[in-house]
């Protein structure tokens, strides 16, 4: 008999009840808390009342479509392979518009129940009886809406970055906010130890110098001062050796101290492209670590990503092939090193550490790093938002973000790292190859991170439970 989670039984409860008298079920779950299972003991539930035939269920990767196929099948104890006598099967939503005719007549034809995992990547409404909306959005209000006998949606992150109205989604006109059937935040699921305590690194520089043909040699207090004029941009940073060095040279030690315990555990960093991977995989071996790397040219990658989630190794580096719903329990470490900066992204990759293993010591935490630029530092806030707590997001004195709006929500505290010894002189080619177009051509520009002065400044989320 599977032991549930509190959430999950009050979820199941709630779907059923919804059912009586609605055809479709919204779930909000922190990342990690476990909703494929749910999901498929709520269609474990509808078979044996004999109201559902099949079930379809649908998701934004190949890995999270193998996952939850693996999921239906054990707890429903049938095949989930979608051919004849299965209880279904599973799909991506990338494959929706090669499926086979028949694969849609089911669902006028027969009972099913369908899953929408990820829910926030399908946007699209109906506009004088045409439904508009992304590929995907118009997809599910064109073969599924009104078809299906139910459907189940569910997101960790139920909001999108363009503001577009999710597929099938009802909004609170006062407030503007998503509605859901049931919602499972990052407080309820820490305070229940279903997820780890986050604890976030912001990581900055009080000694930033830059100079060019163009422009007086300048020097900046932190990373967000040096943002703000038109010479730099946050790309630069990613890719400078130095930046990767310090961070990666605390995130391995956090990984040290923490095997001390938790033996497995290991980290993940998000790279920015596959030379940025190759990159950061370089200075890892200078260190003596053994990285793993997947990216998008990775043969075999999820295979790739199966043997490191049953290995002992530390690290992997990722380029948008380890994202949500991509279940390696024993990722406990992370390094924010991508482009992307959004609090969608900045949450899912949040959401890659803090899943919780039945091992881990009641006071495990996930440790997230990232550089201190704005956007981030205020999604970090936002999160300590979700945990309050005796402590909140701190940033240090003499960054120079002091009287920004951002920092006007923080306490500031000071922690003045050890100096290392690596300098880099030479602008590097393989650093220009890479750069984004909305970099500057950094040829011509001379970026100097000192290595004394570096700031990591640590918040520490914790509940009031």
């Amino acid at each position: 008999m599977m032991q549930l989670r509190a959430w999950q039984d009050e979820c199941i409860v709630r779907a059923f009840a919804a059912f009586e008298s609605q055809s479709h079920f919204l779930c909000h779950a922190t990342p990690g808390a476990g909703k494929t299972v749910m999901v498929a003991l709520v269609a474990d539930g509808l078979f044996q009342q004999d109201k559902i035939d099949f079930v379809l269920c649908f998701s934004p990767s190949r890995a999270i479509a193998e996952g939850v196929a693996s999921t239906f099948s054990q707890i429903l104890g049938r095949s989930f392979n979608g051919q004849i006598g299965a209880a279904g099967g599973s799909y991506t939503y990338q494959s929706m518009d090669t499926l086979p005719k028949e694969l849609w007549q089911l669902l006028l034809e027969h009972r099913v129940l369908v899953v929408l995992d990820e829910i926030h990547h399908c946007s699209g409404v109906v506009w004088n009886n045409s439904p508009i909306g992304n590929s995907w959005g118009r997809t599910i209000l064109d073969k599924m809406q009104g078809k299906a006998r139910y459907t189940i949606a569910l997101s960790g992150t139920p909001w999108r970055t363009d503001d577009s109205p999710i597929v099938l989604s009802q909004y609170i006109k006062s407030t503007g906010q998503i509605s859901c059937d049931y919602e499972y935040g990052l407080q309820k699921a820490v305070s229940d130890g279903v997820c780890r305590t986050p604890k976030i690194v912001l990581t900055d520089n009080r000694e930033i110098s830059l100079s060019s043909a163009g422009f007086a040699l300048t020097t900046f207090t932190s990373i967000s001062d040096s943002l703000k004029n038109e010479h730099i941009t946050y790309p630069d940073f990613l890719f400078r050796n130095e930046v990767i060095d310090h961070i990666i040279s605390e995130a391995s030690g956090r990984i040290t101290s923490i095997r001390e315990h938790i033996p497995h555990a290991a980290g993940l960093i998000v790279a920015a492209s596959v030379a940025h991977a190759e990159q950061i995989a370089r200075r890892l071996t200078m260190v003596g670590e053994h990285p793993i790397i997947v990216t998008h040219q990775t043969p075999e990658a999820q295979r790739v990503i199966s043997n490191f989630k049953n290995s002992c190794d530390r690290w992997i580096v990722s380029v948008g092939m380890i994202s949500e719903g991509t279940d390696i329990p024993r990722l406990q470490v992370c390094c924010h090193l991508s482009r992307i900066r959004t609090e969608l992204h900045f949450r899912q990759v949040l959401g890659r550490i803090i899943r919780r293993q039945q091992t881990d010591p009641l006071q495990a935490s996930a440790w997230l790093y990232v550089l201190a630029e704005p956007s981030l530092v205020e999604f970090a806030r936002r999160i300590g938002e979700d945990l309050p707590g005796e402590k909140v997001v701190s940033f240090s004195q003499d960054s120079g973000t002091k009287g920004d709006q951002t920092s006007k929500a923080m306490k500031f505290y000071q922690e003045e790292r050890s100096e290392f010894t690596l300098e880099i002189n030479e602008q590097n080619s393989l650093e220009r190859s890479v750069q984004s177009s909305e970099s500057t051509d950094v040829e011509q520009i001379d970026l100097r991170v000192s290595s004394q002065y570096w700031n990591e400044v640590l918040s520490l989320f914790a509940t009031n439970s």
